[in-house]
């Protein structure tokens, strides 16, 4: 529950082309002005000096995003050709990303598939969030999809909430946030999409942590699996009552899971048509992936473009 500072960064995976961070909440991950007092640029500089690239916007070349509120697991590429190979998994659709949080109220379904599709929202005020379609001022949805599973209920602060587990199958902007709040089960200290409860004191942070990540490159499967946040021996205001879905065999269901298949186009083995399993099921046995086509002139030539951008200016 104490908040970040630059000496306090976590490593939970490191090799010679990656590093992967367990980022704290209310961290940004870089800044373009001086006066950001913390971000996790500045501590990778700060633990890592010898491997910040002065050929890089940031210093760093993160391979994907992470909200300012949000914890967890966020992957680091250290030279170009990581980076391209991580860039190439995002783009096929090949990584596997799961989330914890905790969500107001009783989920009463203990699993489902969210279909919202996600805009941006131009509404005065509200520029910089996103919508659900046919939500007004709602600009340019697209199809979104989010796998949701309950692992336990019970209250937080005396306010019913459920913990689950949350796994996007695309890449919108506040997805989980925003499918979470759709359902009119908010994430449980997000000002943006949720709702402060009844006159208490809101939580110390956003209950939204990225706990899995697999990465799986041609070089290496990069995959990492966080400590659970939410628990209450690190938060007593947390106290769970009833266990819907142990979270050890969903983990073993993602690990056991067979990466997807970039040659077929689809969202790959974790799509709601072979969803996670539900309560009392066991995992699905491991298969092996398949061999992978060569790469084409076309897809070479977009990789080498996104990588000579990435080194002029700043990824967002």
């Amino acid at each position: 529950m104490e908040p970040g500072s630059v000496e306090n960064l976590c490593i939970v995976y490191r090799s010679r082309d990656f590093l992967v961070v367990n980022k704290h909440w209310d961290v940004r991950i870089d800044s373009k002005t001086w006066q950001e007092t913390l971000t996790l640029q500045k501590q990778l500089r700060h633990r890592f000096p010898e491997l910040a690239d002065p050929d890089t916007y940031y210093g760093f070349r993160f391979c994907h995003q992470l909200d300012f509120s949000t914890s967890g697991a966020l992957c680091v590429a250290l030279n170009k050709a990581a980076a391209g190979s991580a860039y190439r998994c995002f783009k096929e659709r090949r990584v596997t990303k799961a989330y914890l949080a905790l969500v107001r109220g009783h989920i009463q379904e203990s699993q489902m598939t969210v279909s919202y599709a996600i805009g941006r929202n131009s509404t005065e005020g509200r520029a910089h969030t996103m919508c659900i379609e046919g939500t007004q001022g709602c600009e340019n949805p697209k199809p979104s999809l989010t796998e949701l599973v309950v692992l336990e209920l019970g209250l937080y602060a005396g306010d019913p909430v459920s913990k689950v587990l949350l796994q996007p199958l695309t890449g919108r902007t506040h997805q989980l946030r925003v499918h979470c709040s759709a359902l009119g089960h908010p994430v449980v200290g997000d000002l943006t999409y949720g709702q402060a409860s009844g006159g208490e004191d809101q939580p110390f942070r956003m209950m939204l942590h990225a706990f899995y990540l697999r990465i799986p490159t041609h070089t290496e499967c990069v995959e990492v699996c966080t400590s659970d946040p939410f628990v209450p021996a690190l938060d007593p205001c947390w106290s769970p009552h009833t266990l819907v879905q142990p979270l050890d065999q969903l983990i073993q269901a993602l690990r056991a899971a067979p990466d997807p298949d970039p040659t077929e186009g689809g969202p790959g083995p974790c799509s709601p048509s072979t969803p996670l399993p539900g309560p009392g099921q066991p995992p699905p046995p491991p298969a092996k992936p398949p061999a992978k086509p060569p790469e084409t002139e076309a897809q070479r030539a977009s990789c080498l473009q996104w990588l000579s951008e990435w080194t002029l200016e700043p990824d967002h």
